[in-house]
């Protein structure tokens, strides 16, 4: 409680705000449910130094988008965004009592939304992060692999997401961890929140749904759910599947990177194995 009332102090006393309630803790931000004058809730993400390095490009992509399809942030002091309180189901609630494929197309819905935006001709803000820099780890590792002779999933994965990023269209911000827990639902029906802001394909933001949920490993691993997600996907956002199933299987391959850098092997091996189900998909496009 008193760590909570240290970081109350530092909101300014301008925004008006009261009731501050923990939501959550990470390394980047504490999450801060707050009521405004008018007794409405909002949500305050107090940033750490590691988070003010890390998110800012986030607020970039909240104020790109102006609230189409995500929450709006609503003023920024410092450290401390004040943003639109986007209720509090998710669509990993909303899968688990009406299924996956009742999900999926609400989480086509809202990406549908998104993709309005970029019609509406605004320039894209500066210092977002290109798609190319955030697969480093992926191509660091491939290379190391390939150094060692080894043609690992790694290597396969980095060749792919090479010709991917050698060839993206309708580039514009991302969010770049879009999946279940990262959709709500509130007054103004369901709006994406927590965005880090890169730049690139759009169809980059859809391989986390493949990726998730990340305890659902029958749904992950499952080629009939890839297969037709991947299609669905392919019809409302008219793109082709290749690279739909592409950005999966290269996402999955990433993410298992990252956890091989911080010696999560267990995690990496399930990513693999996500990423060794879409390859599969794949191969009978």
């Amino acid at each position: 409680m008193e760590m909570l009332d240290a970081i109350a102090e530092t909101f300014p006393p301008e925004w008006k705000v009261f009731s501050p309630e923990l939501v959550a803790e990470t390394a980047t931000s504490r999450i801060v449910k707050v009521r405004l004058e008018d007794g409405e809730p909002a949500i305050i993400k107090h940033l750490t130094p590691l988070g003010v390095r890390e998110e800012l490009g986030g607020r970039r992509y909240l104020d790109w988008h102006d609230g189409n399809g995500c929450i709006r942030l609503l003023a920024q002091r410092g450290n401390n965004l004040l943003l639109e309180y986007a209720g509090a189901r998710t669509l990993l609630d909303h899968l688990n009592e009406h299924g996956d494929d009742d999900a999926t197309q609400i989480f086509v819905n809202v990406f549908l939304r998104l993709m309005q935006s970029k019609l509406q001709n605004r320039p894209f803000p500066p210092g977002l992060i290109p798609l190319r820099t955030h697969f480093a780890s992926l191509f660091k590792r491939a290379e190391a692999d390939r150094t060692r002779g080894v043609n690992s999933q790694f290597v396969e994965a980095a060749a792919v997401a090479d010709m991917l990023l050698n060839n993206q269209q309708n580039v514009q911000p991302l969010h770049s961890d879009l999946h279940h827990e990262n959709v709500l639902r509130g007054k103004r029906g369901w709006l994406v929140i927590d965005p880090k802001g890169l730049i690139g394909d759009p169809m980059f933001d859809t391989a986390n749904m493949f990726y998730n949920p990340l305890d659902r490993d029958d749904l992950r691993m499952s080629e009939r759910r890839i297969a037709t997600m991947a299609q669905t996907f392919s019809q409302a956002f008219n793109r082709d599947i290749e690279t739909i199933l592409g950005f999966g299987m290269t996402h999955a391959c990433l993410s298992a990177s990252w956890h091989d850098e911080d010696g999560n092997f267990d995690e990496s091996k399930r990513s693999l194995g996500v990423a060794e189900a879409i390859r599969r998909v794949l191969q009978t496009i």
